[in-house]
């Protein structure tokens, strides 16, 4: 069995790779154990050092890294320098505040000393997605790494170059021996890894199927599992809203990546008064995005990870038209693309309950426009969902953003006049079916470690 990695501009195959046996993958668990064993003593300074390195080297090979990304799953190279960029504040980040968060934590009781201290838990099973093919993995890997714990890495099967070139980084900045690990592996062959007895924990990052399977098996098995998963993120444009502004950082979040992020803004919900305006604003805007070849200069939409989801999200687009929206712009797969991934910048109206862009995720470069009487249908129209992952509001007011994001709005991250977006020093995740658990700052490097109580009478 192979692994092919295949570019989504041309169709062509870049290379493929031998998958790894059973007897392969047990003796990696095992390596990794081993690993683990030595690791989790190491001075958290040591530690550190190492991530400071692996820091620069991801910042030396930033612009080979991109091309990779862009070769593997289409991205355009600004944007994947940008992505390299995070891993290295990700790695940053968390070799100069890992001591501070997780120092034991003294509690006043009755004892003569009782206290929190924080231990890793193993070897952690970190399965991975296409469209941030490095930066989803550093989110884990560097708290997990920091923290004791050792990895093993199950990346997405259309991007089995990235997951070999962050083994190489962490070996090249001089971690010991198996620390981390790639399987290359498809999924049928997950279920065996997280049944194997030294897989601590799992994390998920992917669709809400994908985390349901891994959260039942896990489960089953009383292992811990974060899983951040799939999103339909609404962002409210208020009456008083900067429409200029708005329209132009919904259409940066729509098609972030070409829209195949779980945290790109899915649903625009509009209030009557400024609907007009703002939805000729949002068309401008789209409009003047360039789709093309990822390696050219100015490109800013490339082509997506795979035709077979190009052809889903067409799909998906014509099932809204059948129900009743309306396109404003694309809905077609450009005649220049041949049978490649390519799909062209889309804006649907009128969409309503029923609607797959209603209550599905649209994983492309297609925007729902929803329209609302006043802000209370707004906020209600943003909720009715069944994902929970990230929501905005945009409005001149402040305090009325302030008090919408933070107790009207129901998603893990709740931005007022911005895009949403993933910060280092603040915790990142979802609610309902987008997943539990944090990456990222304190809550994130706590998510993998045994809280202990420690009680001296």
């Amino acid at each position: 069995m192979s692994i092919q990695s295949i570019n989504p501009v041309n169709g062509k195959t870049i290379q493929s790779y031998k998958e790894d046996s059973d007897s392969l993958v047990s003796r990696k668990i095992k390596q990794t154990q081993a690993a683990w064993l030595k690791w989790r003593e190491t001075d958290i300074g040591y530690r550190a050092a190492l991530m400071n390195k692996l820091a620069d080297g991801l910042h030396d090979e930033r612009e080979n890294l991109a091309r990779l990304m862009a070769l593997e799953m289409g991205k355009p190279l600004k944007d994947g320098i940008s992505e390299i960029e995070k891993c290295v504040a990700a790695c940053k980040y968390y070799a100069a505040e890992a001591a501070t968060l997780l120092e034991d934590q003294l509690i006043d009781t009755e004892a003569s000393k009782s206290y929190v201290t924080f231990q890793p838990l193993g070897v952690i099973l970190a399965i991975m997605p296409w469209n941030f093919p490095f930066c989803q993995v550093f989110r884990f890997l560097a708290p997990a790494l920091m923290a004791g714990n050792c990895g093993l890495l199950k990346h997405a099967s259309n991007v089995p170059g990235c997951g070999l070139a962050i083994e190489r980084l962490i070996k090249d900045a001089g971690f010991p021996e198996h620390v981390f690990q790639t399987l290359m592996i498809g999924s049928k062959a997950v279920n065996a890894v997280i049944a194997n007895p030294m897989i601590s924990a799992v994390t998920l990052t992917g669709s809400t199927g994908a985390g349901i399977q891994v959260a039942t098996q896990a489960g089953s098995l009383l292992k811990k599992t974060v899983l951040e998963l799939g999103g339909s993120d609404a962002y409210l444009v208020l009456a008083d809203a900067d429409l200029e502004e708005a329209a132009e950082i919904c259409v940066s979040s729509r098609l972030i990546n070409n829209g195949q992020s779980c945290i790109a803004a899915k649903r625009f919900i509009l209030v009557k008064e400024i609907e007009k305006d703002f939805t000729a604003l949002f068309i401008d805007n789209m409009k003047r995005r360039m789709l093309g070849d990822p390696f050219e200069e100015g490109t800013d939409l490339g082509p997506m990870a795979r035709a077979d989801l190009r052809d889903e999200l067409h799909q998906q687009v014509m099932e809204n038209l059948n129900k009743g929206a309306k396109c404003l712009l694309g809905g077609t797969i450009p005649s220049f693309t041949g049978k490649h991934a390519f799909y062209a910048p889309t804006v649907l109206a009128g969409i309503k309950k029923g609607m797959p862009a209603y209550s599905e995720e649209m994983f492309g470069p297609v925007a729902a426009l929803l329209s609302a009487r006043d802000i209370d249908q707004a906020i209600m129209l943003a909720n009715d969902t069944s994902f929970g992952l990230g929501a905005a509001v945009f409005t001149r007011d402040g305090s009325v953003g302030e008090e919408i994001a933070r107790a009207r709005l129901q998603a893990g991250s709740c931005f007022v006049n911005s895009l949403v977006r993933s910060d280092p020093r603040l915790p990142f995740g979802g609610i309902k079916q987008s997943g539990y658990g944090r990456e990222l700052s304190s809550f994130g490097i706590q998510e993998f470690v045994n809280i202990k109580t420690v009680y001296i009478k």
